[in-house]
């Protein structure tokens, strides 16, 4: 079967949404002469392999594969652990093979876990091999000078030679619940931390992270079509609940262990580490209530830590990717909130302004600093659904990436690999560049769609809500007012509303269903300035009069029939969602309702006590941005809608429970509705007849529930 025949829901399952055979997760070497990356060998190919493009001095670039899964485990079934499959359901990876690695501080020596064993690879040389270690292996990393191996087993962080000498564990964990060298939960989950240990510069020791989940909550996730299965135990930090104790240590590779000390009552979180030869140890913790938290620079003989910085906010403090960090002069780098506008800041100075929103810090080199952001609010050009790639020092602010796109970038040894997204072309193309002139391309094996997303990206309403729209495919003026879907995210941390093709292909196949497509980015999304994400502290619902403002703004440009206005969505898209047909009927007419948080005191702590506060202490606030409370559905109207429930019985960071109350509350009320179970599956649905089917069942239930011809 060619791709040329193939329909698209079946396409867009099976190519895992057109991310197999794309390029990623790429490191440049020091010198320069180096690009390793991983990339399957086909669009519908699941299995990572680890590639090098060589970069030779006036030599042609060549890439070539340094581990494949296939060989290394001599055609054998891949076997992961329950902690590795938990920690691909944080990262949202629903690949195989190779799905991560790291190397050393020359990027010589690469190592990665497969099917629970470590495997090493000398990229020079292209070979890899396995060591004899005891599994199965989480996280494995090499010392800066490539001597030796970290990694976890069964919750211990262990050592051993590079070439499968001495092997040893430095922390074992003292009881049940414990373990050393692993992200927590909500680290993993809500604050950007995949990791749990970091080596010295000198390769010497590591930091490690102490977790006891012995305080959180323990629930229980069946598979009731599997009734002969034990449920499996998953510790989870609903909020207001205790979270897991985290401490941190400086292990030595002679067996020493010095605890790190700071006030972890008054700021629990450990929110992010930075080890580099530029300074001492630089943490990022945070106080729970998320309006405080500390740098600290900690001396690694004592394990007592200084104060470097200290941020304050009333609403809540952001995290960020790349920072906090020491610059090579060792100054401390990161991203602030200042005088309304998201900014980069060197030391005491900031070094960017309102024009921009800053995203994340790249890289820090010797006289700039590398970031990624989109437009601010003083933007002469609100660029929407753009992110950009800077360059940021002392002179000023130089663009790096052209062209209207999603843009970003790694950088190390004079060497750029700018990875670039654009609303006109599907994929992404990735460019490597020296010294600012492009010397290579990396290939891309991703499948070309069967279909184009044709979207316009403009405005709506008096709050300028950025939006994408998307119409039928040959749809003529003449073919008169379409009816409507709302196709949000509409929420904290998830801009869809991008400069890029592919991110709307799901929702062009909506749109050649016969739909006009609005997407809106209402308050709260990221990517324009704090106080739009600031917006909904207490207020989520706020998300649903935005897409009211959007799709009203948006009906005197397009042909939208107002009479006919279905939303779908999932996750925090699935809450809105559900929201709007239970809350404005009068303007939604039916809703598909994917894997929603229908009661806030059952979603987690970092993520939900940043918006709402404790819900001890605020019962109101949570009763008011819940579908439904204890008492039943929270401020419905009187007007019925139909209403499609999808969940995953296997979800374990939306339980099914949210969607499984709301179908009870709704039975109570007498109301009909559909409820959609998925079997065996999680948040991320990455099962290819479920992806495909879950397409297709949703079209003939908006259909059915609009009246539309089907």
């Amino acid at each position: 079967m060619t791709s040329q025949k193939i329909s698209f829901p079946r396409q867009h399952a099976k190519t895992m949404r057109f991310t197999l055979g794309a390029p990623r997760a790429f490191t440049v070497s020091p010198d320069g002469e180096r690009v390793i990356f991983l990339r399957s060998d086909s669009g519908t190919d699941r299995s990572g392999r680890l590639w090098v493009l060589d970069l030779p001095e006036g030599g042609t670039p060549k890439e070539r594969v340094v581990a494949d899964p296939g060989a290394l485990l001599g055609g054998s079934a891949e076997r992961l652990s329950a902690q590795e499959r938990a920690r691909r359901e944080r990262s949202r990876e629903g690949s195989s093979g190779i799905v991560g690695y790291a190397v050393d501080a020359a990027a010589e020596l690469a190592a990665f876990a497969l099917s629970g064993k470590v495997y090493v690879a000398e990229l020079r040389a292209g070979t890899a091999r396995a060591l004899p270690v005891p599994g199965p292996v989480i996280d494995p990393r090499p010392s800066p000078d490539g001597r030796h191996i970290a990694y976890v087993s069964k919750g211990a962080l262990r050592v051993v030679g590079a070439e499968g000498d001495g092997d040893r564990a430095l922390a074992e964990p003292e009881g049940e619940g414990v373990s050393y060298g692993l992200a927590e939960f909500i680290a993993a989950e809500e604050m950007q931390r995949s990791r749990g240990f970091w080596w010295s510069p000198d390769s010497d020791r590591l930091l490690v992270a102490r977790v006891d989940d012995g305080p959180v909550r323990r629930w229980w996730i069946a598979d009731p079509a599997h009734p002969d299965r034990r449920p499996a135990e998953v510790a989870y930090p609903a909020a207001g609940t205790p979270n897991a104790e985290v401490r941190l240590f400086v292990a030595g590779l002679d067996g020493t262990r010095t605890e790190v000390v700071w006030d972890r009552a008054r700021h629990p979180y450990l929110v992010q580490v930075h080890w580099s030869s530029a300074g001492a140890p630089l943490l990022l913790v945070q106080a729970r209530d998320q309006q405080s938290q500390l740098f600290l620079a900690v001396d690694t003989e004592t394990g007592a830590t200084q104060t470097v910085h200290v941020d304050e906010d009333p609403v809540w403090l952001e995290i960020f990717p790349g920072v906090p960090a020491w610059a090579p002069d060792g100054r401390l780098v990161r991203i602030a909130d200042e005088g309304g506008a998201r900014v980069l800041a060197v030391g005491d100075r900031l070094l960017t302004g309102a024009q921009l929103q800053l995203q994340a810090v790249l890289d820090i080199g010797e006289s700039d600093v590398l970031v990624a952001a989109s437009a601010g609010e003083e933007a002469a050009d609100p660029e929407i659904g753009e992110t950009h790639v800077y360059r940021v020092n002392e002179l000023g602010v130089e663009r790096v990436s052209e062209g209207a796109g999603v843009h970003s970038a790694v950088r190390s040894g004079g060497v750029t690999v700018l990875v670039s997204h654009s609303p006109e072309r599907p994929g992404a193309r990735t460019e490597v560049f020296r010294d600012g002139k492009r010397i290579a391309t990396v290939a891309s094996f991703a499948q070309e769609p069967v279909l184009s997303a044709r979207v316009r990206l403009t405005e709506g309403g008096a709050r300028r809500i950025p939006c994408a729209v998307l119409l039928p495919d040959g749809y003529q003026e003449s073919d008169g007012p379409l009816p409507v879907l709302m196709d949000p995210y509409g929420g904290p941390h998830g801009r869809r509303v991008v400069a890029a093709h592919n991110p709307h292909l799901t929702s062009q196949w909506f749109a050649d269903q016969g739909f006009a497509v609005v997407v809106a980015d209402g308050r709260g999304t990221p990517g324009r300035s704090p106080g739009w994400e600031k917006a909904v502290k207490d207020n989520l619902v706020l998300g649903v009069d935005d897409q009211i403002e959007a799709l009203h703004a948006l009906a005197g440009r397009f042909p939208l029939d107002l009479g006919k206005v279905a939303i779908r969505g999932w996750s925090f898209g699935g809450y809105l969602a559900a929201l709007a047909v239970l809350r404005r009927p009068d303007v939604f007419h039916a809703a598909v309702v994917g894997a929603p948080v229908t009661d806030q005191r059952l979603y987690d702590t970092h993520y939900t006590e940043r918006y709402l506060g404790d819900p001890a202490e605020r019962p109101e606030v949570y009763a008011r941005n819940s579908v439904l409370t204890d008492e039943g559905l929270s401020g419905a109207a009187d007007q019925v809608r139909p209403m499609m429930i999808i969940h995953g019985l296997a979800d374990d960071n939306v339980v099914v429970a949210h969607s499984l109350r709301l179908s009870s509350a709704l039975l109570s009320a007498g109301r009909p509705h559909e409820v959609l179970p998925l079997s065996g599956v999680t948040h991320m649905t990455p099962q290819e007849q479920v992806a495909e089917n879950l397409l297709l069942l949703q079209v003939d239930f908006l259909k059915r529930s609009l009246e539309l011809p089907r």
